[in-house]
């Protein structure tokens, strides 16, 4: 039996996929600049700075694509009578953001 191609589904961050990219991109060559700062043999702390300005630019990412999880996919399964599901996982979600 033949499979019928289906298109790709799209999420509400894709309206927003250059700007997480370039986001992401940031944080890349931050953390680059953190590996150099190591094999300079930085001062601990400012290493230690810098990896608290990734990990809250990574928390910012999560969050963009986290929202529009909430207004694309658990909006449109409420809608559609299937939003148990899809808060259960978002709540699943949010208990291991907090635990970390």
């Amino acid at each position: 039996m033949a499979r019928v191609a289906t298109a790709p589904r799209r999420y509400k961050y894709s309206q927003d996929k250059d700007a997480l990219l370039a986001r992401l991109k940031r944080i890349e060559g931050q953390a680059r600049g953190v590996q150099r700062m190591l094999e300079g043999d930085r001062y601990c702390v400012d290493v230690v700075q810098q990896l608290n300005a990734i990990s809250a630019a990574v928390d910012e990412v999560a969050l963009i694509v986290l929202q529009n999880h909430i207004e694309g996919c658990v909006s449109e399964a409420i809608r559609e009578g299937a939003g148990e599901e899809r808060v259960q996982e978002l709540m699943d979600v949010l208990r291991r953001a907090v635990r970390r």
